[in-house]
Order: structure tokens, then sequence, then C-alpha cells
């Protein structure tokens, strides 16, 4: 463990913001599982600009890489599209 205070501030600092990633990043997996189950192309098409401001809050905030975002959001946009 640290010595210092500013490390030991940091340390408390990093778990707080490791915290609130898992919490955003868990937060959005939930969505994107929950919009890929529905049946219902319409209410999937609604949904999906809500999960789509998740992710990019997500690679905002450094918690995901920015081409990660793409990919799935791409990915999504893909599976809502080709349901019948």
């Amino acid at each position: 463990m640290a010595n210092h205070k500013a490390t030991k501030k940091d340390v408390r600092q990093s778990r707080t913001r490791n915290e609130r990633n898992r919490y955003y990043g868990k937060t959005t997996r939930n969505a994107m599982r929950e919009l890929l189950a529905s049946a219902d192309k319409a209410a999937a098409q609604g949904d999906l600009n809500k999960v789509i401001s998740m992710i990019d809050k997500l690679a905002k905030r450094n918690v995901i890489h920015k081409n990660k975002a793409s990919n799935l959001k791409s990915g999504l946009v893909k599976r809502i599209n080709a349901m019948a």
C-alpha cells in the first residue's frame, strides 16, 4: 500500500472511477442484451438510439475504445435491420 498522501488519494479516486465505469459498462451491456432479445422490430428501432447513446458515452469517458464503440454500434444496427 502507498505511503504518500497523494498516492493514497489517487488509489481512492481510481477505485471510485473503476466502480463507476463498471456500473456504466454493465448497464450498457444489459441494455444491449435486452435490445437484441426484443422480437418487435419497431420497438427495437426506438430503443436503438438510447443504446447507441449509452455506447457513445462509454467511448467519451474512455471506458471503451472509440473503435470498439463503433464496432458495437455497427453490429447492433445490422442485427436490428435483419429482424423480420
